[in-house]
């Protein structure tokens, strides 16, 4: 896939299409770090989901910041261990994690009643510890699940996490529409990036906004009329190859006895984090 270079310097859409590429590229870069020598990559996909769904149960049924923080630290160490690159699979969530909660916790701060802890007089509210409290908690809460799910993305290839859907006996119609959804996007991000690359290379000077509306709605049917004719392809072509429902890797899932030991420890540890953080 051709990358992203550069900050784009068009338009709204354009900037939108660059930025879903860029978050495309990354998600060929998990896959990169999915395969390397590491602690997490060496364990059995299914072994790797389940652990994470129990500690992300865990985080969730845990009200104790301090629990969740512990969640959190040992999610980085995991990550450091496994090879992963903490600036390149976590911190982006991060970031996105604490704009969206921050959404959220920010007003907690004013709005939640209890003791007052600090006095801003030109808005005339106060910061009450409960408050605090309540959006420690949920900051690090979205933090440590978004964490946890990016270190199974870039400790586990992408088919390999549907396979182990598949097993767990999650209904194959939604493994089916999760895996062509993902590939389907990277083409159609692909083709909206070449319309646009070529339509930069054939423009002289700046455009109207009248123009770009024009552009940008013109574009969007192109677009929608692509996405039938290559979604019929897909389909035409996964129906000559044999597929009739099920998803089938040449890679064998085998579960070892340090597989099933690592899977007993996060149960146990999740089990803990559970019960003392109630």
């Amino acid at each position: 896939m051709t990358g992203v270079h550069g900050k784009s310097r068009g338009n709204f859409l354009e900037n939108t299409i660059y930025g879903l590429l860029k978050a495309v590229e990354r998600a060929f870069y998990a896959d990169e770090t999915a395969v390397r020598s590491g602690l997490l990559q060496s364990f059995d996909p299914r072994a790797k989901l389940v652990a994470m769904v129990v500690l992300i149960a865990a985080v969730n049924f845990a009200s104790r910041p301090w629990v969740i923080a512990i969640l959190l630290w040992g999610t980085v160490l995991l990550a450091l261990i496994s090879s992963i690159p903490i600036r390149c699979a976590l911190v982006p969530v991060w970031v996105s994690a604490a704009t969206f909660s921050g959404a959220i916790a920010v007003p907690a701060l004013f709005l939640t009643p209890g003791q007052s802890v600090l006095r801003l007089p030109e808005v005339n509210m106060d910061v009450t510890a409960q408050g605090v409290r309540t959006a420690a908690y949920l900051f690090l809460r979205v933090e440590t699940c978004s964490s946890l799910a990016m270190l199974l993305a870039f400790s586990t290839p992408w088919t390999h996490v549907l396979k182990a859907l598949r097993v767990l006996r999650v209904p194959v119609v939604f493994v089916v529409i999760l895996g062509m959804t993902f590939r389907y996007l990277l083409l159609l991000m692909e083709a909206a990036r070449e319309m646009f690359e070529s339509r930069r290379s054939r423009s002289v000077g700046r455009l109207s906004r009248g123009d770009y509306r024009r552009l940008a709605i013109a574009t969007s049917g192109v677009l929608l009329a692509k996405s039938f004719q290559l979604g019929t392809d897909v389909f035409l072509a996964m129906q000559s190859r044999g597929f009739r429902g099920e998803v089938y890797l040449l890679d064998e899932f085998r579960m070892t006895a340090r597989d099933w030991a690592a899977l007993s420890s996060i149960t146990v540890i999740a089990l803990a984090a559970a019960c003392v953080g109630r």
